[in-house]
């Protein structure tokens, strides 16, 4: 069964956020999908992913692109599990949709908008409802995340 971590982004942004996430999943032997329902940050976090620091990229496609199953992070408007990923990314608001074969969701949310709040508390009931296995993640104050609940 799935677990759902939650991230509250109140210090960092995703883009400082998600590439650490990428990159321990990786770590982990695990295949990521990144469902992004913004096109515009789709591309943004496209071009990021190849520069987000001077001596690493990390390596992904995107599932509209040939090759999609081969992607070790893949990167989808529909969230469609093509390369059989482990771990999936939901980033500003998209749908779960279905987790079989996935060892972790991590559903993102920036904390300073209200709308993202709302919809991730009312994710957080609905999955508790349901006998979900779930995690909250806070940053501290120095920046590192700590488990909270």
């Amino acid at each position: 069964m799935c677990e759902f971590w939650f991230y509250h982004l109140e210090r960092s942004t995703l883009e400082q956020v998600l590439p650490g996430l990428l990159e321990k999943t990786r770590e982990r032997g695990w295949k990521a999908l990144v469902h992004v329902s913004d096109p515009g940050q789709m591309d943004a976090l496209d071009e990021h992913l190849w520069t987000w620091r001077d001596d690493s990229f990390l390596a992904h496609g995107r599932a509209s692109e040939p090759n999609a199953d081969r992607q070790p992070i893949l990167l989808s408007e529909s969230g469609e599990n093509l390369n059989a990923a482990q771990a999936l990314f939901m980033i500003d608001g998209a749908e779960i949709g279905a987790t079989d074969g996935l060892e972790r969701c991590f559903i993102i949310f920036d904390g300073r908008n209200d709308q993202a709040l709302t919809g991730s508390r009312e994710r957080w009931k609905a999955l508790k409802a349901q006998g979900a296995t779930l995690a909250y993640w806070k940053q501290s104050p120095e920046g590192r995340w700590e488990k909270a609940g």
